[in-house]
């Protein structure tokens, strides 16, 4: 039997993934998104989204990622769960191989997006679950009441920061600059906040425990002096890392993160890509939409390109 085709087929089924099928569907390509797990990605994780345009007052990222998804399927869009282990390419088609079979297509998005960085020190991978997280809205209800350490000085570990102050009066974040990194509107309510103290110049070493979080070692980083610090969780924002395993032949910046051109296009012709795994100034939701959106209307153009050379669209075969 011949490999299921389509015209445009995501990676990712992330903001910049599903507002890519939105647009890709709706302009009349039979698209596919394919993602490992639910659709959503790390805006699952957003409590308040209030900085997305039109939108107001603030909903959760669940519930705006809801709305996409549906909005994509009522174009015509298809989701589907399934893990990518390998991308082909012969003249201008592209297969890519799932655990649930082989599929084609002329146009590919990568929207992998990114995972959370790990801090790489002690007790960290012993203590995931038992009280180290990287995501409070997921897990700071199970230590309301409790001290609870945030790891970071960005616009995640304040925004994280100021949900779990609604949870306990007792939040420390430690940052190993002088200064929060994080917009400086977002920055100010933390620092105004009285149920978060902020330690500068300040490093995780260790984490440790009995069984689940009891203490975090920190160091000054200006004079080396270590302290221990009780506590009962550490919530960890230090970075993310973008998702490019599948693609690594394409070229990357410094921060491993894929480049393209201003249309989302990589440096293979026909792969474009959108989202956090983007090499970009700026990584928010809104931006992940934008280019989802831009991805789809060049992948659209692209496509009609190779119709010019007698594309057939039902094959991907050229004549």
């Amino acid at each position: 039997m011949p490999n299921e085709y389509y015209d445009y087929i995501i990676i990712g089924a992330g903001a910049a993934g599903l507002s890519s099928a939105q647009y890709g569907a709706r302009s009349g390509m039979k698209t596919l998104v394919l993602d490992v797990s639910i659709p959503g990605g790390q805006a699952l994780s957003i409590n308040n989204l209030e900085n997305y345009p039109g939108v107001f007052p603030a909903v959760n990222g669940s519930e705006l990622v809801q709305t996409m998804e549906k909005q994509a399927r009522m174009f015509g869009a298809e989701i589907r769960q399934a893990q990518v282990s390998a991308i082909d390419k012969v003249k201008n088609k592209f297969t890519i191989t799932t655990d649930s079979g082989l599929l084609e297509c002329a146009a590919l998005l990568i929207a992998t997006g990114a995972e959370h960085r790990m801090l790489g020190v002690p007790g960290e991978t012993e203590f995931t679950g038992r009280g180290v997280s990287y995501c409070a809205t997921c897990d700071g209800p199970f230590f309301a009441g409790k001290k609870i350490l945030v790891v970071g000085g960005g616009d995640s570990a304040c925004v994280e920061a100021e949900y779990l102050a609604e949870l306990t009066d007792d939040v420390v974040m430690v940052h190993r600059r002088s200064e929060l990194r994080a917009q400086k509107a977002i920055a100010d309510r933390v620092l105004a906040n009285k149920n978060i103290t902020v330690r500068f110049n300040s490093a995780v070493e260790e984490i440790r425990g009995d069984g689940k979080v009891q203490s975090v070692i920190l160091s000054d980083t200006i004079t080396n002096e270590r302290t221990e610090l009780p506590c009962d969780a550490v919530f960890i924002f230090a970075g993310m890392k973008p998702r490019t395993d599948i693609v690594s032949i394409l070229p990357v910046d410094r921060g491993g993160y894929i480049t393209t051109d201003e249309n989302m296009a990589t440096a293979v012709p026909g792969i474009f890509c959108a989202g956090d795994v983007r090499a970009k100034p700026f990584r928010q939701l809104v931006t992940a939409v934008s280019d989802g959106a831009v991805a789809a209307h060049a992948a659209e153009n692209y496509i009609r390109t190779l119709r010019g050379i007698s594309y057939d669209k039902k094959s991907g075969e050229q004549s």
